[in-house]
């Protein structure tokens, strides 16, 4: 699958695809992780719970994504793959410094659009009781509790989105 170029989402905001394993994408993980770990009670660490590999964020099985604002990585995102027609969103993070801007749903929105045009008709996330304002993001874009679908140690809710009205949107008329 060739790489979609990066789109410009708002004056000076721009959310582009790379590769999981560039630097760019790799300074992001750090920060996310390390935010997890000082949020989520008892902490954080990568080798528990349901791990996202890589490979898994890189086409044809998936996508990692980083947003720019004012010249500076201000967040990320990663859809992978596993269930034909169904996008796992992943690794969703927007830097303190950014938070309040609307980048976090613009973020989510070119994942979702990112999502349809993978031929996904639904996305489905999972995420940790401490991160409330994810919590509110998701359920504000739509997203309703669901049954889980993982095993994941740190997983508190479960998320899932029908994605045909996206693709109803971006069609022409």
């Amino acid at each position: 699958m060739p790489e979609e170029p990066g789109r410009v989402v708002g004056i000076g905001i721009g959310i582009e695809p790379v590769d999981p394993g560039s630097a760019r994408a790799q300074a992001c993980l750090e920060r996310y992780f390390a935010e997890l770990g000082e949020r989520f009670e008892g902490g954080f660490s990568q080798d528990i719970g349901c791990a996202v590999s890589l490979e898994e964020m890189r086409p044809p099985r998936g996508l990692f994504l980083v947003a720019s604002a004012r010249e500076t990585t201000a967040g990320c995102g990663a859809l992978v793959i596993r269930v034909p027609g169904v996008a796992e969103l992943k690794r969703m993070w927007v830097s303190p410094a950014f938070r309040g801007e609307g980048l976090g749903r613009r973020l989510l929105e070119e994942l979702e659009s990112r999502a349809v045009s993978l031929g996904c008709q639904r996305a489905r996330l999972d995420t940790n009781k401490s991160l409330t304002e994810a919590i509110a993001l998701y359920r504000s874009a739509g997203y309703l509790e669901t049954v889980p679908f993982n095993h994941d140690t740190y997983v508190d809710y479960w998320f899932d989105k029908p994605l045909q009205g996206e693709r109803r949107r971006s069609a022409p008329r």
